[in-house]
């Protein structure tokens, strides 16, 4: 390989014998070379192959703002999940999750801790997402000495959801079905309320982002257990009859028995999105 394009000491974009093209990243892969040089294949840490235009490009970009090492990291992290997960990851993830790495150490060095208002649904509904996304919080603090707070195992996690391939139940005409019958939730909603949702708001936002992920979960006919028993359910029918009375009516639009955890949550959800 030679060549192309050298970023910086430690990434280089390079050019094999039939043109194909790879960014390499390595320590020193590019201290005093010029373009046209072979690389020294013994320094080569690790390759990238995108294998799609507007993404390689972006990714060229990337390299020019960001230290290598969290490209570097982020590798590591992507190679892990795909591991643990089990899962193919769209290409895009590289850049993603190298570009908010990044800027997740440079708010932590400013002193800044952005909250994650998704990190209930996260927690629940996605814990393998979430174990690794604590995971990377240990190979972050390995390598750069600086320990992200919980928030940020679920911002990775997020980017890992965002980042599976898409499965046969994501295709657009599932898509639009989600979409229809998350509008028809959200009639059932104000039609019993008697109001007009204040689609601005955080719980607004929660509740459309917990409807998401219930349907994915659906269309993948994922079956969870309940954690609790019905004693938290009791008490959120006791407390929120209203809300408790409108999910069920969701659930008999939906055509499926829910269980206790689902339940619960969606009337938790209901409870926040019309309160006033």
């Amino acid at each position: 390989m030679i060549i192309k394009k050298i970023f910086n000491n430690n990434a280089v974009l390079a050019k094999d014998a039939s043109k194909h093209e790879s960014v390499v990243v390595g320590c020193g892969i590019g201290f005093k070379k010029k373009v046209g040089d072979e690389i020294d294949e013994n320094l080569v840490e690790k390759t990238f192959i995108l294998k799609q235009k507007e993404i390689s490009e972006k990714f060229k970009l990337l390299l020019e703002d960001v230290p290598v090492e969290y490209v570097s990291l982020s590798y590591d992290i992507i190679e892990y999940a795909k591991n643990i997960l089990k899962v193919k990851l769209n290409d895009y993830i590289y850049i993603t999750l190298t570009d908010h790495i990044s800027n997740a150490l440079k708010l932590f060095e400013e002193g800044l801790n952005c909250s994650n208002v998704l990190i209930w649904e996260i927690k629940k509904f996605y814990p393998k997402e979430f174990a690794v996304g604590l995971k990377a919080l240990d190979f972050i603090e390995s390598e750069t000495d600086k320990r992200l707070p919980e928030n940020e195992a679920g911002n990775i996690a997020l980017h890992l959801i965002n980042a599976q391939v898409n499965s046969s139940s994501d295709k657009v005409e599932n898509m639009r079905d989600m979409t229809t019958k998350i509008m028809d939730i959200l009639n059932i909603v104000k039609y019993t309320y008697n109001i007009e949702l204040d689609d601005k708001s955080l719980s607004y936002e929660r509740f459309i982002t917990h409807l998401r992920f219930f349907f994915k979960r659906l269309n993948k006919e994922e079956k969870r257990e309940s954690e609790h028993d019905d004693f938290l359910l009791k008490q959120g029918k006791a407390k929120y009859k209203k809300a408790y009375n409108c999910m069920l009516k969701i659930e008999k639009y939906l055509e499926k028995e829910l269980n206790d955890e689902e339940k619960l949550y969606l009337t938790l959800h209901i409870q926040r999105v019309t309160k006033r």
